[in-house]
């Protein structure tokens, strides 16, 4: 598959980036992808929600009213679920969310959204650039360049650039990430997917292992 490399300033370069069939041009698998999704977010929460139960409340322990003859039904504790100030019932208690995903599941399912993004042509391969400093305005005009300023985007770069990345830090909708750090929620989560072209190599040699 060819997709042509623009600059930075959005324009063709006349080069053309060979995307490997392996892993971007295969049949994609929803449920892989939904599975590496899950495991994306569940591995995000905290699981340390907690309320109190009947056995935490601080209260009397007396019996508040006779077992029989009041008509109503028979209650032991002022500490019972059923009566304001009570324990809760059922509540949340700390969990780990977190789950086992197997390995070619998760390669699976990166070569899938990857496949996906391909599809819809939403990548863009863009020559390899590096910013003098760390300048939110030059990377803004990089985005503005490419069509992308509205629009939900991730880079995707070869190795660590700092400057790159502390550039893009303060705009909402764009991340910057390594070819290491690419995962099938942010692929997903992304309208459009731009990758250096030093990260090409990187990404091919993570998901053909």
């Amino acid at each position: 598959m060819k997709v042509a490399v623009l600059d930075k300033n959005g324009k063709d370069t006349g080069r053309k980036a060979d995307l490997s069939k392996d892993v971007f041009g295969i049949e994609p698998n929803n449920h892989a992808v939904y599975l590496d999704v899950k495991q994306y977010l569940a591995n995000q929460r905290q699981g340390t929600h907690k309320s109190k139960e009947r056995g935490e409340i601080t209260g009397s322990t007396r019996k508040i009213k006779k077992q029989k003859g009041t008509g109503t039904a028979r209650a032991g504790s002022i500490k019972s679920g059923v009566f304001k100030g009570g324990g809760r019932m059922f509540g949340p208690r700390p969990r780990n969310y977190s789950f086992k995903l197997n390995k070619n599941v998760k390669r699976l399912a990166r070569k899938s959204a990857l496949s996906m993004k391909a599809n819809d042509k939403s990548i863009v391969v863009l020559e390899d650039f590096t910013l003098d400093g760390p300048k939110t305005k030059e990377f803004t005009a990089v985005l503005k360049n490419l069509g992308l300023e509205n629009k939900k985007s991730l880079f995707v770069l070869g190795e660590s650039n700092n400057n790159v990345y502390l550039s893009s830090r303060n705009l909402k909708g764009t991340e910057v990430v390594t070819n290491s750090e690419l995962s099938t929620y942010k692929i997903m989560n992304a309208n459009s997917l731009v990758l250096f072209e030093g990260s090409l190599e990187g990404i091919e040699e993570n998901l053909s292992k």
